[in-house]
């Protein structure tokens, strides 16, 4: 039988029957899902072992699952537990509850605040996805459709189930979905400048940081640019990803020389001093709006209000004109 909270499972064998929505995925996929915060050698090798059974016999990785299968699934580590465990600060319960933008009953759309990450792990005890587990816990399924790093703010996508999952993944990939993003960025951008194409190529600095770089041997990346606002020193510009690249905004910013504000990877020392004179403490970076057609059919353009810091901020720009 289904636990009640499809979240990362306790530390004992869970007997779970897949149902219409999960029928048609890979049964590694599946797992991955289900054990997010779990390695992936681990899943693998306990899918290998027989830990794993469908129907209480052994199972390919890639075996599609159909509807009324029967999966055991082994506990896999005190990791999965710890997460689900994870006490999430009232503050962040309450800015994710406020900042719900769109709900139905196939996925919701969130204005994540700045400086919560999507999701738990690598020393963070929770993210979005655990807050939201926490505030919706009737939700059997909670998918991150895409991403935000953790210092951007705005709308992000979350599935309630598989077949939203997979429609709204299917939209990002033939590029039938519009993100807008808005940006203060350091110098006067020109309006002449519209679109950036330029590869970008992900590398390891010998601090183990991880870097993103324009290079030819890069992925294809093109960024649409217009101006939204200026002042003295500063522009904010609306930014619209026609590729979905790590970093791809902040790097084809940089790249002109007008990098973005508050962005403590990629801004030069001038752009910093800047940041802390008009009291940015954080990256100017914000999902503002998405448009896309729900799984419902419903077309939708939703957007996220600027949070108190980065309404200070453009305050404050103003004041010095």
């Amino acid at each position: 039988m289904p636990q009640e909270n499809n979240q990362a499972p306790k530390l004992h064998v869970v007997y779970h029957q897949i149902d219409a929505d999960e029928a048609g995925q890979r049964l590694d996929n599946f797992l991955l899902r289900w054990f997010a915060q779990v390695p992936k050698s681990r899943v693998y090798k306990a899918i290998r072992g027989g830990e794993v059974r469908v129907n209480k016999g052994r199972a390919n990785a890639m075996y599609k699952l159909l509807e009324g299968d029967d999966i055991r699934i082994p506990p896999l580590g005190e990791r999965a537990l710890q997460m689900e465990g994870a006490l999430v600060a009232k503050h962040w319960l309450d800015s994710v509850e406020r900042g719900v933008l769109y709900e139905d009953a196939d996925f919701m759309i969130i204005n994540k605040p700045s400086g919560l990450a999507v999701h738990g792990g690598s020393g963070l005890k929770y993210g979005l996805i655990e807050v939201l587990r926490q505030l919706r816990p009737e939700a059997r399924r909670l998918e991150l459709v895409h991403r935000l790093d953790r210092d951007t703010s705005g709308c992000i996508m979350i599935a309630k189930k598989n077949s939203a999952l997979r429609h709204l993944h299917a939209l990002l990939r033939d590029r039938k979905l519009t993100k807008r993003y808005h940006a203060l960025v350091f110098g006067k951008w020109p309006r002449a400048q519209r679109l950036v194409d330029a590869p970008l190529k992900k590398f390891a600095l010998a601090s183990g940081e991880r870097i993103v770089r324009v290079n030819e041997e890069g992925q294809k990346a093109k960024t649409e640019f217009a101006t939204l606002n200026r002042y003295p020193g500063l522009t904010l510009v609306e930014a619209k990803p026609i590729t979905g690249r790590t970093h791809q905004i902040r790097v084809h910013a940089a790249h002109l020389g007008h990098c973005l504000l508050g962005d403590d990877k990629y801004a030069h020392e001038a752009a910093q001093e800047l940041a802390a004179s008009v009291g940015l403490k954080r990256l100017f970076l914000h999902a503002a709006s998405l448009e896309l057609v729900a799984p419902s059919g419903k077309s939708l353009t939703v957007s996220a209000p600027y949070d108190q810091e980065l309404n200070e901020v453009l305050e404050r720009c103003v004041s010095r004109i």
